[in-house]
């Protein structure tokens, strides 16, 4: 079953099509990762399913129903700028937000023991570091064990440790059976994390697929790097040249051996560049 569906869906401000025709499904208990460059679309879309702005047109769907009210105990939500009011103490933001989503206060304490606030939670939030006040955002978005989390740009400002943390939390809900849509632009995170990845480009689903299924359709070359005797030699290669080029290799022997598929990074700036040249290819036609 589908936790989130848009069919066709647009946003337009005069001139400007945020999202032009946006179709895309996330099933329940998946985490998907929203790619795109600034101006891509990934916030409006945020905005429409959480009923902040309507569309121009098509449809949405949110838990088998369109968005509303209703949804608001369901849904968690981490915008890409925390702000909160800095005269409140820790406990009371979290314990103010319980009370809006009709959570539980006690879940608020545990919750801010799952980020590592307790210590912090009596003291005012203007006293908190970026990181901290973004760790309590993500606390607001738990409260109420929600069913679709919504992500953008969740781990500006954590460092390392807080990073894998935050992942951590994210897979127990997952495993839990929350839907987990994540934008970010640290595509090194969502390489190894996300069964899916989406990718937008002006207002428009360019791909949306397993990082292995878009490696298929990429077609990028395979990196191939081999060490003999101190001495490098790298090579690129088609993906079904790979296994006869690293025979090749293998026919003497050699210190290292390692061979590096297209990153995430590879195939985000693939699919980038193709719809430039496809968006440059229709202007000069109209022209």
């Amino acid at each position: 079953m589908s936790a989130l569906s848009v069919h066709d869906l647009c946003k337009h401000y005069r001139n400007l099509h945020a999202l032009d025709g946006l179709t895309l499904e996330v099933g329940e208990g998946e985490m998907l990762a929203l790619l795109g460059h600034n101006g891509a679309g990934k916030t409006t879309l945020m905005k429409l399913l959480l009923g902040l702005t309507r569309p121009t047109s098509g449809e949405i769907t949110l838990l088998g129903a369109p968005p509303g009210p209703h949804h608001r105990k369901h849904i968690g939500f981490l915008p890409e700028n925390v702000s909160f009011s800095g005269g409140m103490k820790g406990r009371e933001v979290l314990r103010f937000y319980a009370r809006l989503k009709g959570a539980s206060l006690d879940d608020a304490e545990t919750l801010l023991d799952r980020v590592g606030l307790s210590d912090a939670a009596h003291k005012p939030v203007r006293t908190y570091s970026k990181g901290m006040r973004q760790r309590l955002g993500l606390a607001q978005a738990l409260l109420g064990h929600p069913r679709l989390l919504l992500l953008d740009e969740p781990t500006t400002g954590l460092d390392p440790v807080l990073r894998q943390a935050f992942y951590g939390i994210l897979r127990d809900l997952r495993d839990a059976g929350t839907t987990v849509l994540i934008s970010s632009h640290v595509l090194t995170e969502l390489e190894l994390r996300a069964e899916r990845i989406a990718i937008l480009s002006h207002g428009r689903l360019v791909a949306c697929d397993t990082l292995d299924g878009l490696r298929r359709h990429a077609d990028l070359p395979v990196r191939i790097r081999a060490v003999k005797d101190g001495t490098e030699r790298r090579l690129e290669v088609r993906p079904e040249e790979k296994m006869a080029a690293i025979r090749q290799l293998a026919m003497e022997p050699v210190d290292d051996l390692e061979v590096i598929p297209p990153s995430l990074e590879d195939i985000y700036t693939h699919y980038g560049a193709e719809t430039d040249r496809a968006d440059t290819a229709r202007r000069e036609a109209a022209e």
